[in-house]
């Protein structure tokens, strides 16, 4: 079982910055990539961005593309979201996930966090 745990939401203007941070109890070989994805209000959950613990890619929505940027500390088991140039329409609470491959779709991650809230203000 893998216990994820994210941190660094809150309430930023737009045009601001947010780093999130995902930390990890384990890696295993079902856990090898990391996701992150956000769900606003009455919408449905959508991937944001991935990356593997073994690897060097990453992958993005294209509405985050050029201005979230995700990283991996292996050394922490930590993933990191940077993101950058927010807006309102970023407004939501962003979970990390885990699972074998760095999908796009939620099925494809085994396991979850309970989320952190972010909030851009216009």
């Amino acid at each position: 079982q893998v216990q994820l745990a994210e941190s660094g939401g809150g309430l930023v203007q737009a045009g601001g910055s947010l780093r999130l941070s995902c930390a990890a109890s384990a890696r295993t070989f079902k856990s090898d990539a990391v996701g992150w994805f956000r769900q606003a209000p009455g919408k449905d959950r959508e991937f944001v961005a991935a990356i593997r613990w073994s690897g060097t890619s990453t992958y993005y929505a294209d509405s985050v593309k050029g201005r979230f940027t995700i990283s991996r500390d292996n050394a922490k088991n930590t993933v990191s979201l940077q993101m950058n140039s927010l807006s309102p329409e970023d407004t939501a609470v962003y979970y990390c996930a885990a699972g074998a491959v760095p999908g796009r779709m939620r099925d494809q991650y085994n396991y979850w966090g309970q989320g952190t809230q972010v909030t851009v203000s216009s």
